[in-house]
């Protein structure tokens, strides 16, 4: 006769039941802390590969002259790699200044550069491009800023029959209130040179460089007037 070798006297065991675990359990708690981790870390992550910025651009075509308000501008979303190029416009969100008046014209659709802001005039000047010590730029300084450029050095030796060249007066600028119309940033360590372009007017353009030319060894430096 067979015989049940499961358990003593032949009893068979009840059956387990699986059970949902309860809201007390510690296992729950731990899973929705998981769940709740891995939305944020992918929240954050999502929102720093966006690294586009928003700058204006004018709605319509504009011509040179023309004195630009809000009505006339637009957003546009856009991706510098950068930051030197985001700052040759206006970022929303930052002031703009008071007065908008175009130098030049520009496209419908086409983004503000700092640049193009400014006197009418603006059409006798001449860009010229400056590498000046970043010691000798103010951290302001930024497309669209107006500088005084100031030059110091000692006159070189004209050789025989030359005119020396008298030596400037200290604190004169060589240029009064010009266009920063591009600036290169300064290296993290604040060392080296910036590029810099200013809108010169034609005339002055010559004297300009006759004066560097005359010194030994120019050193040129900038003050911000806004």
């Amino acid at each position: 006769m067979a015989r049940n070798l499961g358990t003593p006297g032949g009893q068979v065991p009840p059956a387990v039941r699986s059970t949902s675990p309860g809201w007390r359990d510690p296992r729950l708690w731990v899973g929705i802390a998981i769940v709740a981790a891995s939305v944020l870390v992918g929240t954050r992550v999502l929102a720093s590969a966006d690294d586009t910025a928003q700058v204006w651009a004018v709605a319509d075509e504009a011509s040179a002259g023309q004195e630009l308000t809000q009505d006339d501008l637009e957003v546009r979303r856009l991706r510098f790699d950068d930051a030197a190029d985001l700052d040759r416009y206006f970022e929303v969100g930052a002031d703009l200044p008071d007065d908008l008046t175009l130098a030049h014209g520009l496209g419908a659709g086409e983004l503000v550069p700092r640049s193009a802001v400014g006197a009418a005039d603006d059409a006798d000047t001449v860009t010229i491009s400056l590498a000046v010590s970043s010691l000798l730029v103010p951290s302001g300084v930024r497309p669209g800023s107006v500088v005084h450029v100031y030059v110091a050095g000692e006159a070189s030796d004209p050789g025989a029959g030359g005119t020396r060249e008298e030596p400037r007066e200290a604190g004169v600028p060589v240029l009064e209130g010009v266009r920063v119309v591009a600036a290169g940033a300064a290296d993290e360590f604040g060392a080296g040179d910036r590029q810099v372009e200013l809108a010169v007017p034609a005339e002055e353009v010559a004297g300009f460089y006759t004066l560097v030319g005359s010194l030994t060894t120019p050193v040129v430096s900038l003050g911000q007037v806004s």
